[in-house]
């Protein structure tokens, strides 16, 4: 336990000095390859950022700074963009580029943007959090799935 706190510390003065939480039932880091690995009952904070995971694995370059995020298993996420829009869901998996502010979701993606109540269904979702645009892929045997709310005018 004491180990993964530290290691919090650590990821969190990387991130351009935010707060990284993350909590998780066991831990192990291989500082030689960048890999440190977090398993069972995964949940990572960031600002106003949220993801849940079974397994979240956390790539580092050779300066110890994080470039990738995967995680893996029931992978449920509340993300804020750049303009403050927020983004709700679920995946299969998830990956994050922190230089990029981009998350790529895979396997039965489910992607609601809560201030606009919008959705998004479908198998790969790439959402860039700088300037709020999203880009979707169906499966091979069907096609992305898009739900507008509209409110039209009624007359009297």
């Amino acid at each position: 336990m004491k180990n993964i706190f530290i290691y919090t510390l650590l990821i969190s003065s990387l991130l351009n000095a935010q707060e990284l939480r993350i909590k998780a039932n066991t831990f192990k880091a291989d500082d030689k390859n960048g890999i440190s690995v977090f398993n069972g009952a995964v949940n990572v904070i960031k600002s106003n950022d949220e993801l849940n995971a079974s397994k979240v694995s956390i790539y580092t370059n050779k300066n110890h700074e994080p470039t990738k995020f995967i995680a893996k298993g029931d992978v449920s996420f509340s993300i804020e963009t750049k303009k403050g829009s927020v983004y709700k869901g679920n995946a299969g998996e998830v990956i994050y580029y922190p230089q990029k502010k981009e998350y790529h979701f895979f396997k039965n993606v489910y992607l609601r943007q809560v201030d606009e109540k919008k959705e998004i269904i479908g198998e790969e979702v790439v959402l860039k959090t700088e300037d709020g645009k999203a880009y979707a892929k169906g499966k091979k045997s069907g096609p992305v799935i898009m739900i507008f709310n509209i409110s039209e005018d009624k007359e009297k």
